[in-house]
């Protein structure tokens, strides 16, 4: 009974009244400070559209997030040879009126943009084979045009890669889409071309069929060829190997033809 008195007797005292007092008044403050707090510095309750930039160029993007309460960043560029450079590819977070999404202010909005070229490195092709070295170049993205080099020992493998005319370093990287040119090894001797027909053409005529045939040498015998007019108007007599139907020649042979100023024809 007298515990139960001292306890009212403490509670209704002046001092415990004050304490409570205070409590009270320091955990309202408390509250009430800390949601001021929270909503100053995180713009609690605020509502800003994230503005559609995809499709964009970049260069507009200043001009577009200058009366906005945003900002933007680039993050990186997307290879996209459809695409005009520095047009926006995707941006984070989504556009609201695709999302329904809505930010605070201050937010970033992260965007990629498009590239029109890409840097791909190109290995070392010489020696191998034609097939490989057009496999890689297609898988890589390259462009190619094949040259063809009389060769031996290197028949059908790759004796240079060239861009630009240029030799291509082991380790070199190019812009996707450049054309390569391969330089690949060819055994003549084992290619069968047909012989043309030469007889009672002016050297220059036959001069100018035994070239549109890459496999092939041209030579000249004219006895009665002094000057260069007797050369304009000398024909071809005979030549060698001799034409005939069906006739056909190893690549890297020789065609000599015997011209003269005096031709009768048959």
């Amino acid at each position: 009974m007298k515990l139960l008195k001292k306890s009212l007797n403490f509670i209704w005292s002046r001092r415990f009244l004050i304490n409570m007092i205070l409590i009270i008044g320091l955990y309202i403050t408390g509250v009430f400070g800390l949601q001021y707090f929270l909503k100053n510095t995180t713009n609690f309750g605020q509502r800003i559209e994230v503005p559609d930039l995809v499709g964009e160029n970049q260069n507009n993007l200043e001009n577009l997030m200058e009366f906005s309460d945003l900002t933007y960043r680039v993050l990186d560029s997307i290879y996209d040879p459809k695409k005009i450079a520095g047009t926006v590819l995707e941006q984070t977070p989504d556009a609201t009126v695709r999302s329904n999404i809505y930010v605070k202010e201050g937010r970033v909005v992260k965007v990629r943009v498009s590239k029109r070229t890409q840097l791909v490195e190109i290995p070392c092709l010489v020696d191998k084979s034609q097939r490989f070295a057009e496999g890689i170049l297609n898988s890589r993205g390259f462009r190619y045009k094949l040259e063809y080099k009389p060769s031996t020992e290197a028949h059908g493998a790759v004796m240079e890669q060239l861009y630009r005319g240029r030799p291509i370093e082991e380790i070199m990287k190019l812009p996707i889409g450049s054309r390569i040119t391969l330089v690949i090894g060819r055994n003549q001797a084992g290619i069968a071309v047909p012989i043309p027909d030469l007889y009672g053409l002016t050297i220059l005529e036959a001069k100018a069929r035994v070239e549109g045939i890459k496999e092939v040498e041209f030579f000249i015998v004219c006895p009665t060829c002094v000057t260069s007019t007797d050369s304009l108007s000398a024909f071809v007599e005979s030549q060698s190997p001799e034409f005939f139907e069906g006739a056909m020649v190893s690549g890297g042979t020789t065609i000599s033809v015997f011209a003269t100023t005096e031709f009768e024809g048959q």
